[in-house]
């Protein structure tokens, strides 16, 4: 087993891998930028290197400084977490040439599932079912108006190293194309220093259900049931999962199926996710594979009871799977926690954490980095937390009528923007959760956020 892995990564995941290592009696070095000197990965981890300044590009994208961390420390692992440099094959091949082991997928497994437009050809080759669109990277706006005449508008443009809902345009009509072709591309080159584009039809009304899975060096792989992560805000996602209110038996073992059909089609080796777009004929398609953890894997965790992260370290030291498939013996919801200013359309808020009371009890787990006096810095992602509500038991949502509900409550006393506390609602409607904010104001009036979810399980 290893004894000490580089984790390449801050906020919660990084908190997230240390309590597992912890657990494994592994040892454990953080890396941090300037900005994180006091996140609570750094003060964790039983030792820490900075890395450079706050910026990512400088820091953690700067593969020559992890790889001299890991080096410095003597770790004979690194894990990436998830973003940055987790699906960045070339960091992948340097950890190879390092005799660094990455706890993730090989070069080669990144590479053809990384790029959206080869990952789709792949699994077509496999059998998965796949969205009508352009057969591989569209070369120019003219071939793209061709294929969308092709297959009918509505149509999606989709950068092909494209995450997080950059590099993607919905296109209505064909006078909508020029437009949303230009700033995809200029978008997708900004965010991925790659501007290739492809085309899907754009299902409409679709649900987002995906498949987690996990495979071995020896081949065998298996899948772990479904999240659904359908209610979305630009394509990213806020709340997700487990059970999927839509799911059937039948659907949940046809996608499993298809999951692990496309895992041994790459000879997949770790944890990864299979993400499909479900229609409302509950048809499914494939639309992309993630070859890293999932920001929304605690879920899955709480209603399998498996620890995720254990296993992916277990199979990069070479240990084999089961192959058993599992499906959620509870039920489970999270929700991204994100600082964020809902009466600026949502554009980050980062300050001063001035208080944090985070509820506790039976049910609730809470994956987060902050802390009461912890400064939210601007150069990164807004998301500062996840909760997680889970159930003792599926019976409360076995039957028809019956409703979940999960109240749970967050004050966090920031230094925000000012203006007056308000309530607002951000998502609501039957079945769908609920969230409500109280702005912080001037006057470090507090954060509430409440996530009610009803939804009436057939």
């Amino acid at each position: 087993m290893f004894k000490k892995i580089l984790i390449a990564n801050r906020g919660e995941i990084a908190m997230r891998l240390i309590r597992t290592c912890k657990e494994m009696g592994i040892q454990t070095v953080a890396v941090y930028s300037k900005a994180d000197e006091e996140s609570l990965h750094v003060r964790f981890a039983d030792e820490a290197v900075c890395i450079g300044p706050a910026s990512s590009a400088e820091s953690y994208l700067k593969s020559a400084n992890i790889i001299a961390a890991a080096e410095i420390t003597n770790a004979d692992a690194i894990h990436p977490g998830y973003g940055f440099l987790s699906e960045n094959s070339k960091f992948s091949k340097i950890c190879q040439e390092h005799k660094i082991k990455f706890i993730g997928a090989s070069p080669e497994m990144i590479d053809k599932m990384g790029d959206k437009a080869s990952a789709k050809a792949t699994m077509q080759k496999a059998g998965v079912p796949t969205i009508p669109g352009s057969e591989g990277i569209v070369d120019s706006l003219e071939d793209a108006q061709k294929i969308a005449e092709k297959i009918g508008y509505p149509i999606m443009l989709k950068a092909t190293a494209g995450g997080g809902g950059k590099g993607m345009r919905i296109v209505p009509k064909a006078k909508d194309l020029l437009k949303a072709w230009e700033d995809a591309r200029q978008e997708s080159k900004a965010s991925f220093d790659n501007d290739d584009m492809y085309i899907e039809k754009f299902i409409e009304n679709p649900r987002h259900i995906e498949i987690q899975i996990i495979g071995d060096s020896k081949g065998e792989a298996a899948h772990l049931s479904e999240r659904d992560c359908s209610i979305q805000r630009r394509h990213q996602k806020l709340i997700e999962e487990t059970p999927s209110p839509f799911m059937t038996e039948k659907l949940r073992n046809e996608m499993g199926e298809a999951a692990v059909k496309a895992a041994k089609a790459v000879k997949y080796e770790g944890a990864g996710t299979i993400e499909f777009l479900v229609d409302k004929n509950r048809k499914f398609y494939f639309m992309e594979m993630n070859t890293r953890i999932q920001v929304e894997h605690p879920i899955t965790e709480q209603v399998i009871d498996y620890d995720l992260i254990r296993e992916q370290i277990k199979i990069a030291n070479g240990e084999a799977i089961s192959g058993k498939n599992y499906f959620p013996n509870l039920c489970s919801i999270e929700c991204r926690i994100n600082a964020e200013d809902p009466f600026n359309d949502f554009m980050p808020n980062p300050g001063r954490i001035l208080n944090l009371h985070l509820p506790g009890g039976h049910g609730i787990r809470i994956d987060t980095h902050v802390y009461s006096g912890y400064i939210i810095p601007p150069h990164y992602d807004s998301m500062i937390a996840k909760l997680i509500r889970f159930t003792p038991s599926t019976s409360r949502i076995s039957c028809n009528g019956t409703h979940v509900t999960a109240a749970l409550p967050v004050f966090i006393g920031s230094e925000g923007r000012r203006g007056a506390a308000a309530w607002q609602r951000c998502s609501g409607g039957w079945g769908v959760p609920q969230l409500f904010w109280l702005r912080p104001g001037a006057h470090n009036s507090a954060v509430l956020l409440i996530v009610h979810a009803a939804h009436a399980y057939s």
